[in-house]
């Protein structure tokens, strides 16, 4: 895939997600905010598993490669339950636009620490003044999305 269409596609991804907290928030008036959860990770649990064996033949990795440490399995799940518990209450307050500013901005400050660090299997990139101008703006940016 190429560099352009991996933004392309992030970019609608991301805009599908941005329906996401709405609709669990909805979800959630009649469940609770933990059955909305539930429901969200049921259906894509059963959505990934269908993808996973119609299109890519199961689940398979690396042959040789070695089991990763513990957090490697637990990181993702508690990410998940993060930002779907967090933007299903909060869009009750923020809206769409501000629980996506917010996390954006969250996403971006911590995986450039990420990057700086070369960890979780990353490959170290240093912190510039582009980047950190980057951030700034993008904070910024978020101030005005959920100020009102």
């Amino acid at each position: 895939m190429s560099k352009e269409l991996a933004v392309l596609v992030t970019v609608a991804a991301g805009g599908f997600v941005a329906a996401q907290a709405p609709a669990n928030n909805v979800l959630s008036k009649s469940l609770g905010t933990f059955g909305a959860a539930s429901v969200n990770f049921l259906i894509g649990t059963a959505l990934i598993l269908v993808l996973a064996f119609a299109f890519a033949g199961g689940f398979s990795g690396d042959e040789g490669a070695p089991t990763p440490p513990w957090y490697y399995w637990v990181i993702g799940g508690l990410g998940g339950v993060a930002i779907v518990v967090t933007t299903l209450i909060a869009v009750r307050e923020l809206g769409a636009g501000g629980v996506a500013a917010a996390v954006i901005a969250g996403q971006l400050m911590f995986s450039v620490v990420l990057d700086r660090l070369g960890v979780l299997g990353l490959d170290e990139r240093a912190v510039t003044w582009e980047k950190v101008l980057g951030i700034a703006l993008l904070a910024a940016g978020t101030v005005l999305i959920v100020r009102e």
